[in-house]
Parts: structure tokens; sequence; C-alpha cells
């Protein structure tokens, strides 16, 4: 992790801008093409939540401005690496937060999710032993077909990127899943989150059976 230098920041009057205000993040919604990576799951017996979750963090810390973090008032750190903390539904309908850590291997991405979501399913607690900003927000509403979605904020200043995934359908002979991804204006702009959701596009569409 490092220290961005906010004098030499080509977003400095960007950053101070947005900064002051109460709920500076801004949010999009996008249908993206899932079939590659759906069938890529089910013919190797990998959950598609982690498939696809593994992708989108592969275009997070792809994309520079997701691995932004504000601490304090005023001071922006790049962390290295991003992880995942998502929510994991419980057989009683109640959830509770993980904390996934990213790796670039599928495989055990996907064992650290089993892992959480067992730890989940045998606690009633909230909130993951781990709670850091190194991490992205995220949301599984497999029972809804969004076109919108708007993410709840802390009071504090708050800076993680948010994400939404919905109900996935079938349309023209293809999987179609609506995503939202809500962040701080404060740290990027619309050309970033433009670049992160190319980059998601091609790594679902890049899988093979």
């Amino acid at each position: 992790m490092k220290t961005l230098n906010i004098e030499q920041w080509n977003r400095k009057a960007h950053f101070e801008f947005y900064n002051t205000f109460q709920d500076p993040y801004f949010a999009v919604t996008v249908e993206l093409d899932v079939t590659q990576a759906y069938t890529f799951a089910k013919a190797n017996d990998i959950g598609f939540f982690s498939v696809y979750l593994h992708d989108c963090l592969r275009a997070v810390n792809a994309i520079e401005p997701f691995r932004y973090r504000i601490e304090g008032e005023d001071t922006v750190v790049i962390h290295d690496v991003i992880h995942a903390s998502t929510t994991v539904l419980r057989p009683n309908n109640t959830f509770g937060f993980s904390f996934i850590e990213y790796s670039e291997n599928l495989p055990e991405f996907h064992q650290a999710f089993q892992a959480e979501k067992q730890r989940v399913f045998k606690s009633n607690d909230l909130f993951p032993p781990r709670n850091s900003q190194d991490c992205v927000y995220c949301s599984a509403l497999p029972w809804l077909n969004f076109t919108g979605h708007k993410e709840a904020v802390l009071g504090e200043k708050e800076s993680v990127p948010k994400f939404a995934f919905g109900k996935m359908r079938e349309e023209n002979g293809k999987r179609v899943m609506p995503v939202a991804v809500s962040v701080s204006h404060a740290l990027m702009d619309g050309y970033h989150v433009a670049q992160f959701v190319e980059a998601f596009k091609a790594f679902l569409q890049e899988k093979k059976v």
C-alpha cells in the first residue's frame, strides 16, 4: 500500500470538491453477458457466483482507481490487492458479511469463498473477523432483475466501491445479468467505471469450456 500524491494528481480539484459531499457516491447499472461464465461454472462444477465474483475482482484489481481508499479526512491510499466482502445468505434468510481473500487462481478463490460461507452459516455475527477497507462490498440479489439500485452509505466518510448482482435471465439465446456499480466520485469518474465494465465483460467472456 502507498499514499497517492494528491498535489500531483490530475483529479486534485475533483477530489477536493466531491470529498466535501455527505454522499459522494454515483451509481450505474449495466447488463452483462454471462453465458460463457455460466457454462464454464457448470462444466467445471464451480459455483457460478464464485466465477463471476472472481472475474469482478480481476477487473477491480486491474483498474487502479478501484484500489483507492480515503483515510482520515483527505488522505488517499492505493492498496496493492483488493479482496471481496460479500453478503452470504443463511438458511434462515438472514445474512452475514464475509471477507474473501483474492487469489488469481480461481479454484483457490472458490475454496476461500466456501470456507467463508460455512463460517457465516455457523455464526450469528454480522461482520467477519477481518473487516478492512482493502475490499469491495458485494451483494447478490438473484431474485430481482433490476435496472437501478441504491446502496446504503454510512454517515462517516466512505470510499469502498459497492456492487450488486441481480437475477440472471435468458434473452436471444444468451444469459444476461444486471450489475450495479456504486463508487465515490471523489476517487473516480464515469470514465473509470466504463474501464471496469469493459474489463469485467472481457473476463466473463474469455471463459472456455
